[in-house]
């Protein structure tokens, strides 16, 4: 009876097979054979056992066939079904499928999260009951032409009442070519829902904050014109005497400092919203350091400081960057050395770390000998707000803005800004570095750089104001006549646009919000009307200062542009940028 026994290689499940052959139950067997090229062939054995008299298995009669084509095609089958299987089992989408009168069939545990039903409970019931759509049957049949036809289906009904707001798509189950059914695939979009809510409240608390910020910006800068320009005036044209000089200097030293506020609060918010773009251009780091320094001498010289600078010769002649940007970080800086330091004096020192392709590292120290900081402050100093005395006993006026905005500046132009303690010694060195494009040829800035030095700078213009404000209209006009220019005024855009009509102007300083006609509206027009002999420079004059501003203003046809308050020395230079190589007379 050994020829009975189960054959070599032959797993467990053939060897019950056999055995309950053997015991007289039918003999059926499908054998998977590797072969020693590792080829595989299935075999399907089917047959009989012969028993003695005894009832003892003496023979097997049967047959062997070869069934391996049919296999793999039941396997490739198998495979589809369980990909597809996983697929609806492990979707992060709720799959419902329909018969074809919209009649659920099955779903997928996402199905029953969804909507609240086991899938016991669905089955047999109309979608129409979750979906709450009586034309279903036409949505149905729409999308065998187009699955990405928009079906309507927006929510789906929860079990305990509740919408549950999803996006459906519709597919066709073809067989045979031949449609036999649906599927209705729902994706929760709830929180989606939410975070798009929150994000469109973000949007519009930012335009808010923004218009507000320019009103502000508006209403505030133009009654500081008055104060600070007429104070200007004041000690211009007024012979006054020791006490009242003191009141007139605390009078603009009061809107100055209003001013520097409002600036730092500006700026920190369009770095802050990621408005903040930087202006790529050829310029002389040497003259602006010297500018820098210039601009704050006199506030050194107050407290009896001293200032030195120096910047090293391997910084070449010509460097491409954001110049004002820069010099707002070393105003910025120096500024609050000059503030924290009564004796002694604040040293700028320039040089270049490194050079690379065409970019220079440049970086620069500023170290002073004041009152120093304490280490573990350090990590704080250019946090928003923070200021190193307590607000309720702080000697040192400011916003804290400074050093945020410094750093936040120094992070857009590609560098790092760091605090390094003097130690036992006093003061402190404020580091920053900063990469900058270099610029060839050097020689035709130098020459215009000369060239601009020794421009002829008399000149006698007629000039035309549009300002509504008459503080601001006193203001503009003593200033520019004690420059020496003709002065006409126009209180809205369709007023200069009719003084433009009879007389022919130099240049004209247009207020962007005027009533009636903005300068913005009569800049266009002049623009698109005017003859070129009869065209003026525009300047946009303006007491907002945000994002967008100076582009919009330029893209109306304005030439130049400037923000209030206004100062003589800002109105010269303007004037000089435009007529300081001509001779204008009346």
């Amino acid at each position: 009876m050994s020829w009975i026994s189960c054959p070599r290689n032959t797993g467990e499940t053939s060897k019950k097979t056999l055995q309950q052959a053997c015991k007289g139950n039918p003999l059926h067997y499908e054998y998977r054979l590797t072969h020693e090229d590792e080829t595989v062939q299935y075999l399907y054995l089917r047959g009989n056992v012969t028993f003695d008299e005894k009832g003892k298995p003496i023979r097997i009669n049967g047959i062997i066939q070869d069934i391996t084509d049919r296999k793999e095609v039941e396997l490739k089958l198998q495979e589809t079904v369980e990909r597809y299987t996983s697929l609806k089992k492990y979707n992060h989408d709720a799959v419902i499928s329909l018969d074809l009168n919209g009649n659920i069939i099955h779903g997928n545990i996402m199905a029953e999260k969804l909507t609240g039903f086991s899938i016991k409970e669905l089955e047999g019931m109309s979608l129409s009951r979750l979906v709450g759509t009586t034309n279903l049957r036409k949505i149905l049949k729409e999308s065998l032409n187009d699955a990405s036809i928009d079906n309507n289906i927006n929510s789906i009904k929860h079990k305990e009442g509740h919408l549950v707001e999803v996006i459906t798509t519709i597919a066709p189950i073809i067989i045979n070519s031949e449609n036999v059914g649906f599927y209705v695939i729902a994706k929760d979009i709830t929180e989606q829902k939410k975070l798009l809510i929150a994000k469109e409240t973000a949007e519009s608390t930012n335009r808010a904050k923004s218009a507000f910020l320019a009103m502000m910006s508006h209403e505030i800068r133009t009654p500081m014109n008055g104060v600070i320009g007429m104070t200007d005036l004041l000690m211009e044209s007024t012979e006054l005497n020791e006490e009242q000089k003191e009141y007139v200097h605390i009078i603009r030293k009061s809107g100055e400092s209003l001013l520097n506020i409002i600036n730092d609060i500006l700026d920190f918010s369009k770095i802050e919203s990621g408005k903040t773009t930087l202006v790529q251009e050829p310029f002389n780091i040497r003259v602006l350091v010297s500018e820098t320094v210039d601009l704050l001498t006199a506030k050194a010289a107050k407290k009896g400081l001293k200032m030195a600078w120096s910047v090293s010769d391997q910084i070449p002649y010509v460097v491409i960057g954001d110049a004002e940007r820069l010099k707002q970080v070393l105003i910025n800086l120096i500024g609050n050395s000059l503030k924290f330091t009564f004796s002694g004096g604040v040293h700028i020192e320039v040089g270049s770390k490194q050079t690379s392709g065409k970019c220079i590292e440049i970086e620069c120290a500023i170290s002073d000998t004041g009152i120093g900081i304490q280490e573990e402050k350090i990590d704080q100093l250019f946090q928003p707000f923070y200021q190193l005395d307590h607000f309720m006993t702080r000697k040192h006026e400011g916003t804290g803005l400074g050093l945020a905005i410094s750093k936040k500046l120094v992070d857009l132009m590609g560098g790092q800004i760091w605090v390094e303690p003097h130690g036992d010694d006093p003061g402190v060195t404020f580091k920053f570095t900063v990469i900058m494009d270099l610029a060839e040829p050097e020689g035709e800035l130098r020459e215009d750089v000369e060239a601009a030095e020794h421009a002829d700078q008399s000149r006698r213009l007629n000039i035309l104001v549009g300002e509504d404000n008459e503080t601001n209209q006193l203001v503009i006009r003593k200033m520019l006549e004690k420059q020496g220019h003709a002065v006409s005024m126009a209180t809205n855009g369709q007023e200069v646009l009719e003084k433009l009509q009879y007389r022919k102007y130099d240049l004209v300083f247009m207020d962007i919000q005027m009533p009636e006609m903005n300068g913005i509206e009569a800049t266009r027009i002049i623009r698109r009307t005017f003859p070129p002999d009869h065209m003026p420079i525009i300047v946009a004059v303006t007491a907002n200062a945000l994002k967008g501003d100076r582009e919009l203003c330029l893209a109306s046809g304005m030439d130049e542009y400037i923000t209030k308050p206004l100062k003589s020395a800002v109105l010269a230079e303007v004037i000089d940028r435009f007529f300081g190589t001509e001779k204008m007379h009346v």
